[in-house]
């Protein structure tokens, strides 16, 4: 039951224990190539040998924390805001995007919709330059569709005739939903699921699903299956995952917005790599059940984008509650609305040092000139205290195995590609009750000690870094990409910041925030803020966004930059479709 008339279940604020942050990287040998094929194949089928790695993991200290009994398990961490005022089904208001800013900059939907106003460009004519090979008739009646609006002057709105892509979790009528496997997982469901069907009743294109790690269990989005997109800003780093698929085709140009998928992992780390601003909302807020089904999604859902406006208007149109019918949880959500414009919020940063002492020097140089920066802008920074993380990254992993593996049967796990044989056969067969359930108490204090920190401290965003390592490189070349990795300690080490806000529901927002000196690629500052407060988040964002300014060689460049390295990967689709058009 809420303690909190704003909200419905929300956690019962309470301090957490005093427990003194103490972390260690852990030592986890490198799988890759043959010995990777073998190994796995030998962990799936040998049991002992599958104990032995679950031990060296550290899983089992999860139950020995102490005063855990007196939690109880939470294994949702939905918690609803209660809006009266909003809840008439009126639409929400759409978000004021600006224009590209500069030949350096990216496009936004307002490029493609004042040429589209201006006859300039058809929405066809973009569609057939992305699909160039593509005999998909139903994007190409789409975009046929759009064009006819806007010469008759009647466009459905911003997003009319702007392309999106979408991640392979989501189900899109056409499609199989396959969540970067070689089987399939539509579950006989040939529909499209409400988030995004939300953007096509908008007038959005979606030209395609975009590749993710297989099952999402990985963050680096190295996939064999179906091809690896490297990092645009650098083709040695892997883009981040597991939806990196999304960032890639935002980070490149393909598309000025894409939706990424949070099934466990996270969906911040591909748009801190790749340099795109990225929103993961409130748990369960996003709709994934498909427009005829009661199928439940996975995960969290959230737009990706290379403006803050488009992010906002992405995130506004998406987050449309769904019909109870559709589900019964997105329905309870007030509709998205911004706050007036004149509406005072808190400016308070919050920040766990020894957590922040993690980060590798370029990340955490990155991060100290973002706190200055806000500090200019008004903010307060404080120290804060969260007990347990090191514990709860290990609670998170051990949920989304048994999770994953609970969906998958003994047949698919032969299917799958080597690094999963491994993880989803360790969830399968390591994971007892005992553990699962004292995750799921850590889970509850977390969220408890969380509220505890939201209300002593209102408006509260806690910053850190988006991941530690400033980039991954992509060290064994085309093989990795050819066979897969298992590199379990820079897996866990990009997790270490992201995990908190996927395990306990809370809303959070990538912001890039500067760039690596030696490799280019791009390095995100993220926040996380009470459940409900996308909006404040989005501001958050744009109190940033001028970080990113910068003045070289006489000329000054505002906000991202467009990958611009020697072999860096942009493709300028306006550019393009308008050479196409002629």
């Amino acid at each position: 039951m809420s303690s909190n008339p704003s909200f419905f279940d929300y956690p019962v604020p309470r301090e957490g224990p005093a427990a003194p942050y103490k972390n260690e990287t852990q030592s986890i040998p490198v799988f890759r190539g043959i010995p990777l094929a073998i190994g796995a194949t030998v962990i799936h089928n040998v049991g002992f040998i599958q104990s032995h790695f679950w031990r060296n993991a550290g899983f089992d200290v999860i139950r020995e924390i102490p005063y855990l009994h007196q939690y109880a398990a939470r294994h949702d961490p939905t918690v609803i805001p209660i809006d009266h005022a909003h809840r008439d089904g009126s639409a929400p208001t759409a978000a004021s995007v600006e224009r590209r800013k500069g030949n350096s900059g990216y496009y936004t939907s307002a490029d493609y919709r004042a040429m589209y106003e201006s006859g300039e460009l058809t929405p066809t004519a973009v569609v057939e330059t992305l699909l160039p090979l593509s005999q998909a008739d139903a994007i190409r009646a789409a975009a046929d569709a759009s064009t006819q609006r806007y010469k008759q002057g009647k466009p459905l709105g911003p997003l009319d005739g702007v392309p999106v892509a979408v991640k392979d979790e989501v189900h899109l009528t056409g499609y199989k939903r396959t969540v970067g496997t070689k089987l399939d997982f539509s579950g006989g469901i040939n529909a499209t699921s409400w988030c995004v069907k939300q953007w096509e009743d908008a007038g959005a294109i979606v030209i395609g699903k975009s590749t993710m790690h297989e099952l999402g269990l990985d963050t680096n989005n190295n996939n064999p299956n179906y091809g690896t997109p490297r990092n645009p800003h650098n083709q040695d780093y892997y883009c981040g995952g597991s939806s990196g698929g999304s960032g890639y085709a935002v980070g490149a140009g393909l598309v000025p917005i894409a939706l990424g998928a949070d099934g466990g992992g996270s969906i911040r780390i591909p748009s801190s790599f790749c340099g795109i601003w990225g929103l993961k909302t409130s748990h369960s807020r996003v709709s994934g059940a498909p427009t005829l089904s009661l199928a439940a999604s996975v995960g969290v859902y959230g737009p990706m984008a290379a403006s803050i406006d488009d992010l906002a208007l992405a995130y506004r149109i998406m987050a449309t509650p769904a019909p109870a019918t559709q589900d019964p949880v997105s329905s309870q959500f007030p509709h998205p609305v911004p706050p007036p414009a004149d509406t005072k919020r808190s400016k308070t940063i919050g920040i766990v040092r020894d957590w922040l002492d993690r980060a590798e020097p370029p990340v955490r140089k990155v991060l100290d000139a973002a706190l200055d920066h806000y500090r200019q802008q008004g903010y307060t920074v404080i120290d804060i205290a969260i007990p347990y993380l090191p514990e709860g990254q290990r609670a998170h992993t051990l949920t989304i195995m048994a999770e994953i593996a609970s969906g998958v049967d003994e047949r698919q796990i032969r299917q799958l590609t080597a690094p999963n044989k491994v993880m989803v056969s360790l969830g399968m067969y390591q994971i007892n009750a005992q553990d699962l359930l004292a995750s799921q108490r850590l889970r509850n204090l977390l969220m408890t000690h969380l509220a505890h920190l939201f209300q002593t401290h209102p408006g509260l965003l806690i910053v850190s870094p988006t991941t530690p390592i400033p980039g991954w490189h992509i060290d064994g070349g085309k093989a990795d990409l050819s066979h897969g990795l298992s590199d379990g300690k820079a897996t866990v080490r990009n997790m270490e910041y992201v995990w908190l806000a996927n395990f306990t529901g809370c809303p959070a927002i990538n912001c890039p925030a500067g760039y690596a000196s030696d490799s280019g690629v791009p390095i995100g500052v993220m926040a996380m803020g009470e459940w409900g407060t996308e909006e404040d988040l989005i501001a958050f964002a744009r109190d940033g966004e001028s970080i990113l300014d910068r003045t070289e060689e006489g000329s000054t460049s505002q906000g991202l930059r467009i990958p611009a390295a020697k072999d860096a990967l942009w493709e300028d689709i306006i550019a393009l479709a308008q050479k196409h058009s002629e």
